[in-house]
């Protein structure tokens, strides 16, 4: 008898443990984003410009050799997307913090980080939803982290002790010359550059103007700037560039659902990206952080639901 009780429960023992496996399996895979994987050879530093009310149109009809440059030597999409409301606050969180505004909470430039409709799902070490920055403070707590902003907002939505320096410049010149003096001086890991004006002038003379493509023409002047600071620091050859928006724009707007204003230009440069490749995968602004994250090859938080693009990479 317990011969035969062996012989029938073994079996039944063993088809019930592959199911659960097979089970689990599904459900991580499913419902998390991938892991990271253990990093991205030659990549010392990730330099991330985010221009403000930049729309794949600018790129496309303003002169702008320096992303031509990058568009050359690296990967892009001008399809890929924001989140909605297409407002400044929710798209840049969503942009460094790997996941929506049903994630975050940061629903609209309202929001405070005491202050707000939709709390997070999930808080890190920061006492906020975590960004890549609170992310690769906790795992590789020697990385140099910066960030120079020129939209007085931006601040907020980062975590005020994980990174070495958190500075609101004076305007896009200023912003640029301080990151790349940082640059000189301390090397960063991760550097985040943001700059306000071109949405500004889309606010002021309308997206698609003349004025708006000077505008344009500006920010890439200011990332020539930021590609000269890298190469004269002994950088540029160990640095990924990614330039991205938060948003584009319709007249002298933004906040709405039309294409014109939730798709944005994204571009990835550097040791390992694959070059002058046009993306046919779909590309989120969350996407961002989780690229990030794999390239240096830290852990994304399981709160957050975007993907490495993976396609960029060689």
């Amino acid at each position: 008898m317990p011969k035969h009780c062996t012989r029938i429960e073994l079996p039944i023992a063993f088809g019930l443990l592959i199911a659960a496996t097979v089970f689990s399996n599904g459900c991580a895979q499913k419902g998390t984003a991938p892991r990271a994987a253990s990093g991205v050879a030659g990549v010392e530093h990730v330099v991330v410009i985010g221009v403000d009310g930049l729309s794949p149109d600018g790129i496309q009809k303003a002169e702008t050799p320096h992303l031509d440059e990058l568009l050359a030597r690296g990967a892009h999409t001008f399809r890929a997307r924001g989140v909605m409301p297409t407002s400044s606050s929710p798209n840049w969180a969503s942009m460094i913090m790997g996941a929506g505004p049903e994630q975050h909470g940061v629903t609209s430039n309202a929001w405070q980080p005491d202050d707000f409709e939709t709390p997070p799902v999930a808080v890190g070490s920061g006492g906020m939803f975590p960004t890549i920055f609170g992310v690769l403070r906790q795992q590789r707590p020697s990385s140099v982290l910066a960030c120079f902003y020129d939209w007085d907002g931006f601040g907020r939505l980062l975590e005020q002790g994980a990174l070495d320096i958190l500075e609101d410049g004076d305007g896009p010149v200023d912003t640029t010359n301080r990151a790349v003096a940082y640059f000189e001086s301390n090397r960063p890991d991760l550097t985040f550059v943001h700059l306000d004006h071109v949405d500004h002038t889309g606010h002021s003379e309308g997206h698609g103007s003349a004025a708006y493509y000077r505008a344009v023409e500006e920010a890439d002047r200011l990332i020539g700037k930021i590609l000269s600071g890298l190469r004269e620091a002994d950088m540029l050859e160990h640095t990924v560039v990614i330039v991205s928006a938060d948003h584009g724009g319709v007249g002298t707007g933004h906040g709405g659902a039309t294409l014109a204003e939730i798709e944005i230009p994204w571009i990835i440069a550097g040791p390992g990206i694959a070059t002058g490749r046009a993306l046919s995968s779909h590309v989120n602004t969350y996407d961002t952080a989780v690229t990030i994250a794999y390239i240096f090859g830290v852990e994304p938080p399981e709160a957050w639901i975007g993907r490495p693009v993976l396609e960029a990479f060689r």
